[in-house]
This record gives structure tokens, sequence and C-alpha cells, in this order.
């Protein structure tokens, strides 16, 4: 059952906002690296024949930094449009500003331009002279449906439920799952989002799993980034099996994450083996260079008694909110559902609260 503070109060006092303006403002999170820079016209670099690449290209300046290698698409008067990483399928394109609050949990707002999408392949640094790029980059930039942020924020406190034409619930406020006699602190995986969509799932590695129903509308660490980026946004998901030990399992979901390319079910997973770029190594230790974190990129934190390089928790970053903190999103045991706020620790990586110290990974899908 959920706890009383994610199920009692309205929603227009407790309820998610998610608003959308006509200002613009420079959004900390999108601070990019002045290293290794080098500007390439690209209406020429294009292939001949390409007539649609050329002619998207010819309108926009490329620029190439590293610390992660990626590629940063400017206009011809230099405003950035879009951030493409080598070796990632997330996309970070500029839109219209919108705020993201959680006034229930904390009075810190997110105001962005940001918004997170998924491209269909992986970047190169060729990739913009490739004629899937400029398909998709030519309708990103004009979707208005919900991006990976938008998505998230559809399973915090008091976010209203959206059925599909079947009637079945696929987004709506989350709780973070009943407790295991094994797990009394919420470490372990126990929700995914085929427990909180009700319905059996197989995966592409062949393995099949089935809903609890007591984990209905349920979403652990680790299950919640498996909804947003998985389920809701279409990123390849492996699965694990269950009724098998801990040992075996692991073992499982080491063998089916090297075999199938996809967003593995535990966090530990995500962070050791998962796909997509890995923006700073895991020292077992307080993670360095922050500054490389985009908002969408996945968090992976160390959250046991001891402080090693064990990984127990994952999150979202959502990017540098108005008090100039790193903020996060993540489903929590004590806030019972994803939250960006402050109840039982700061949402924030910067700072000596629990999760800032804590943190020792971060990858990008």
């Amino acid at each position: 059952m959920r706890i009383s503070h994610r199920t009692s109060a309205p929603l227009a006092v407790a309820g998610v906002v998610l608003l959308l303006g006509a200002g613009a403002v420079v959004f900390g999170g999108s601070r990019l690296a002045l290293a290794h820079q080098r500007e390439i016209s690209v209406g020429a670099a294009a292939e001949a024949g390409k007539e649609t690449t050329s002619a998207l290209l010819a309108q926009y300046v490329l620029r190439r930094k590293s610390d992660p290698d990626r590629t940063e698409i400017l206009t011809k008067q230099g405003k950035l449009v879009a951030v493409m990483t080598d070796g990632a399928r997330t996309a970070h394109l500029q839109g219209p500003q919108r705020t993201i609050a959680e006034p229930r949990f904390t009075p810190a707002k997110i105001i962005t331009t940001e918004w997170v999408r998924l491209a269909p392949k992986p970047w190169t640094a060729a990739a913009a002279n490739e004629e899937w790029f400029a398909t998709w980059f030519t309708k990103a930039l004009v979707d208005k449906s919900p991006d990976i942020l938008g998505i998230a924020m559809q399973y915090m406190y008091g976010a209203p439920p959206k059925k599909d034409a079947e009637g079945k619930q696929y987004s709506g406020d989350a709780s973070f799952g009943p407790l295991s006699d094994i797990d009394p602190d919420g470490r372990a995986e126990n929700s995914d989002f085929y427990d909180y969509l009700g319905v059996p799932w197989e995966f592409p590695d062949g393995v099949k799993e089935k809903p609890s129903e007591t984990h209905r509308l349920s979403l652990d660490c680790s299950g919640f980034l498996r909804m947003v980026y998985g389920y809701r946004s279409g990123y390849p998901l492996l699965g694990v099996g269950v009724g098998i030990e801990p040992g075996e399992k692991r073992q499982q979901e080491i063998a089916h994450t090297v075999k199938e390319p996809g967003l593995p079910r535990s966090a530990w997973a995500i962070a050791d083996f998962g796909p997509g770029v890995q923006l700073m190594p895991n020292t077992g230790k307080r993670a360095a260079n922050i500054d490389r974190l985009l908002p969408g990129d996945l968090l992976l934190f160390n959250a046991g008694p001891v402080q090693n390089k064990h990984i127990e928790h994952s999150g979202l970053y959502l990017g540098v909110d108005d008090r100039g903190h790193r903020r996060f999103l993540s489903s929590r045991s004590q806030a019972n559902g994803p939250t960006m706020g402050d109840l039982h620790g700061e949402s924030i990586l910067d700072g000596s609260g629990f999760w800032a110290i804590r943190l020792r990974t971060a990858r990008r899908l």
C-alpha cells in the first residue's frame, strides 16, 4: 500500500508542475568544455546526391568536443541547437522553456530549455552526413510529444493517471512498491515496468516475466528508468528471470547484458555493463567531473552502509535548479516512489549530503 504522503493530498496542491513558457533561460547543465574545439561548416561536407541532408546541414555549424566525445550543432549565428554524444542515442535539443517542479517535497525548480530525446542510432562523428540523421533531426526539432524528462514527470507524486485505448494505465503517480523480508531498506529491485503495468512481458533475450499483483503501479529505482527509457521511449530492455538464487541471477544478468544490447534490470548491471557511454569511472569514491552530466543521464549510487564501488541505486539527472544545485530524480523507498524532492536526503549531487557523496558513476544511453 502507498503511504499517505503520496495519496491523500489533492493534485491542485501537491501535483507535479511542468510549465512551458516563451522566455529563454541559460541552463547550467548545458555548459560545455571549451577544450578541443573544431568548427566545421557541414553544408559542403554532405555527400553528393543527398539533397535533403545537404539542405538541412547547410543551415548549421558542427563543432566537435571531447570528454566525452560529442558534436554540438549550432546555428550560423552561434546559438546551440543540439548536442549528440558519440556512442549514445540520447540527443539533447534546445526547445521551449519549461519549469519542472515538485512543490510538496522541495521549493527548488528546474527552469530549462533542454529537451531529451532518443535518436534511432548511436551517434558517431560522421553521422551528420548520413541520411537517417536529416530525417530524424528535422522531425525531432518540432516534436511536441513528451520527451524523456516529460515522461519521467508522469510518475511523480500527484501525477494524474493516463490510460491507453484498452484501458490499461501506463502512467500516473507510482509507488516504490512493497519491501521484501530480505530487503528491509528497499535497495533490491522488486518492481519493474511490467509490474506497474500489470502485464506479462517477453524480452528480446528470451526471458519471460509475470507481473506481481502486489507491485501494481509500483516502480523501484531501475524499474523507473526502464519504464521511462524502455517501455515509453523504445530503448531495448533486457530480462533477468525470477525464482533464481541471487548469485545465479547476477551471472545471468551479466551474460544477458554482454550478449544482447539493452538496458539491464539492476542498477549495478547498468553501471558495470550498461549500454551507451560511461561518463566517469567508478573508483569506489565520490564521482568526479560531474560537470560532464547533461539532463537525462543515468546516475548510479552506492547506497549501502559501506561506501565502496558497489552500486545499489539509480536515478535520472535533471540539471541545475534555480538554487544552483545539480538535481536528480529517482524512485526511493523512503519517498515511496519517484521524486526530485528532499525527503530523507536532498536530491542534489553537490554539497555533502547523503546522495551527493554516494554518486559513483553515470551513463548516457
